[in-house]
């Protein structure tokens, strides 16, 4: 496919048999989202062979082009892998069902009744990169919410991802469901994405999925409204009044159990109290597993190990196994330091003291505020989601891990007798 003209004739296309797919989605009982979703899965598990072919396509096109070692383990599959895709289909079709539920309902003194009820977005744009599974999750996720999907991955796994929608779309027929419900761009030109960022005639919301620079060109270039979040600088911060061995259980697992995932801490704020019988053996840690630690002055006082983190630091995100260390005045530096450093993601607090707890907790901004636990666990699988299409770091609408309540939005459904308005 080549020239823009031909791209937006085809995403015209592909957006047109979307909406229409959304409205056939509408009244689709759950059973037939359902039977998608475990038919899909079964394809998967029937089709491994080739999908593990088309990928072998992507990995030797990736290892051509230089992609690094941690890309292309994003990019391949194996039958663990794919057999985890079905797993994760075979979850969502047991989550309950959100379009049709009612979440209030009143009646009115003139005898009318309003309930407010959960309905799907209609179509949901899904840009993301090298990870050929998000075609599995956001599908799915997208369909069991009652929603059409259009879905551009990377160029990187094309072949991967193709593959993969076949067995998506075996499982729309065996339901009987357009097979337009979960739809993929058939190119890997970059214009198509431009395309879908101005679609608002037929895409309700996009969900950008990946780095820093599609991000960045999403929320910048879209007139679509946009779920996303840009980066994942998330904090942990050890108040005085906690538990040295879980103070340091938990910050070790928050940077060091995956690196590379948004919800990493990339910061350790820690009381000026607690320094002296919580940061020795909580530095000695994540030296030993091979963490880099920059942190302040303070800090580099009391270990030579530690390098000297600059105002920058504490704006990245690493998504390495790099930390940094700042001493801070109390709970409230604390809160003022997540709120100007952080990314509105997922910041976490070790304490015991309850008060404490609630001014950290209710003071900052980000979407996911945690007590004695990692920020590892932003993620919707562990907030009982079953999966997740993205955490949005947005204040309206959706927020936290989008999972398929979250891909609803709601109408107001008004009963009457008869009714005139005097």
């Amino acid at each position: 496919m080549s020239g823009n003209k031909n791209i937006t004739e085809v995403m015209q296309k592909i957006g047109k048999a979307a909406k229409d797919a959304a409205q056939a989605l509408v009244n689709a009982p759950t059973e037939a989202k359902n039977r998608v979703l475990t038919e899909a899965a079964m394809s998967l598990r029937d089709n491994s062979e080739a999908i593990i072919q088309a990928n072998y396509k992507d990995m030797a096109a990736g290892e051509q082009k230089g992609l690094t070692s941690a890309m292309l383990d994003r990019l391949e599959l194996n039958e663990d892998r794919i057999s985890g895709m079905a797993a994760g289909l075979e979850a969502i079709a047991e989550l309950n069902d959100p379009v049709g539920s009612v979440m209030e309902n009143w009646d009115r003194p003139n005898g009318l009744s309003i309930s407010r009820v959960r309905v799907p977005l209609g179509v949901i744009g899904v840009i993301y990169e090298s990870r050929p599974n998000v075609t599995a999750d956001a599908g799915s996720l997208c369909l069991k919410s009652g929603n059409a999907s259009i879905l551009r991955g990377g160029s990187e796994s094309f072949h991967s991802s193709s593959t993969i929608l076949d067995s998506l779309k075996a499982g729309l027929r065996a339901a009987n469901l357009p097979e337009a419900a979960i739809q993929m761009v058939p190119t890997t030109d970059r214009a198509a994405v431009g395309e879908m960022l101005i679609m608002t005639d037929t895409i309700d919301v996009i969900v950008p999925r990946g780095g820093r620079s599609l991000v960045e060109r999403v929320q910048t270039e879209a007139k679509v409204p946009v779920f996303a979040h840009l980066e994942g600088i998330c904090h942990t911060y050890v108040n005085a009044d906690s538990s040295p061995e879980m103070a340091k259980k938990i910050v070790v697992n928050a940077k060091m159990r995956r690196t590379g995932i948004c919800g990493a801490t990339e910061t350790l704020l820690i009381d000026r109290d607690a320094v002296a019988t919580h940061l020795p053996p909580i530095l000695d840690a994540l030296n030993a597993a091979g963490c880099e630690i920059r942190g302040d002055d303070e800090t580099r006082e009391l270990d030579v190990r530690v390098i000297a983190a600059s105002e920058e630091d504490w704006d990245t995100e690493y998504l390495d196994s790099i930390i940094s260390v700042r001493q801070v005045d109390g709970v409230e530096e604390a809160v003022n330091h997540v709120n100007r450093h952080g990314t509105e993601h997922t910041d976490a607090i070790v304490t015991y003291d309850a008060a404490t707890a609630e001014i950290f907790l209710n003071g900052i901004n980000s979407a996911i505020a945690v007590h004695n636990a990692s920020t590892q666990f932003a993620d919707g699988g562990e907030f009982g989601m079953g999966a997740e299409i993205g955490i949005s770091t947005g204040k309206m609408h959706a927020r936290g891990p989008v999972g398929v309540e979250q891909l609803t939005t709601f109408k107001y459904v008004v009963r009457g007798d008869g009714h005139v308005r005097p």
